[in-house]
């Protein structure tokens, strides 16, 4: 008789049994086989809170008085670009309009 081959089988069964156990009692994923899978990216925690966490507060977006000097100064360098002509051109007279009209 082989029992050699037979000792193989049972060391193996007995080794298989204990990774099972120990990836049940420590929550890990049990992959024998060896495949790829996905696993390993979706455990990671994800990161978006601590991205925001790391940016300062914007303080300019919650004092109206910022905001309204910030509107003041682009509307005086718009008219002061339409003096000069530089302006936006009006609705239908752009690029593409121009293109089609040809």
């Amino acid at each position: 008789m082989n029992f050699g081959r037979l000792k193989n089988v049972v060391a193996a069964a007995a080794v298989e049994g204990v990774a099972e156990a120990r990836a049940r009692i420590f929550g890990h994923v049990l992959n024998p086989t060896g495949q790829r899978s996905s696993h390993k990216i979706l455990r990671k925690k994800l990161i978006g809170e601590k991205v925001s966490q790391w940016y300062p507060h914007d303080i300019m977006k919650d004092d109206p008085l910022v905001m309204a000097r910030q509107e003041q100064e682009r509307l005086s360098k718009l008219e002061m670009l339409k003096r000069r002509g530089k302006g936006p051109p009006k609705k239908g007279q752009g690029k593409q309009a121009k293109k089609r009209n040809k």
